[in-house]
């Protein structure tokens, strides 16, 4: 089945344009076959789709639900730059997450866009994984998740 198909079969929100970014930065760097994606967050047409602390005003299901949305803005990202998701590997996923003091649940929240990822990219979404908590993330977004990806020859 097709990557395309994929998306369409699991009925993700799959956005019309990659996000832009939201500062001086670019969203995607290439080097060789090396692309490195700048922090995304759970945004849906500009707007966060969920804000707060994990573990004070949000579950952890929903901070799961807001990584997967990350996943699909950095994938977008990769799709938008490469014309296919067909063409990829992900080799290193980093997920902040907007933890109360007594929040220890990281990697389940960021369990969000590993499964995403692998859901959609198969044995290419496999990959190597960092999941940090922190006091707080940029608009007060509970996950933030940067990547690095390959390009397949």
């Amino acid at each position: 089945m097709v990557i395309e198909e994929k998306i369409k079969e699991l009925g993700l929100y799959w956005p019309k344009q990659s996000p832009k970014p939201m500062a001086n930065y670019v969203s995607l760097r290439r080097s060789g076959v090396l692309l490195f994606l700048s922090g995304a967050g759970p945004f849906i047409d500009g707007e966060a789709r969920y804000v707060g602390k994990v573990g004070e005003e949000l579950s952890v299901q929903e901070a799961y639900e807001a990584a997967r949305i990350s996943a699909v803005n950095l994938l977008s990202t990769i799709h938008a730059e490469v014309g296919s998701l067909e063409k990829i590997r992900v080799l290193k996923l980093l997920g902040f997450v907007n933890s109360a003091n007594d929040f220890f649940q990281q990697p389940e929240v960021i369990n969000g866009a590993s499964d995403l990822i692998v859901e959609i990219l198969g044995d290419n979404g496999k990959h190597a994984r960092t999941a940090i908590g922190t006091n707080v993330l940029p608009f007060n977004i509970p996950v933030e998740i940067e990547l690095i990806a390959e390009l397949l020859e």
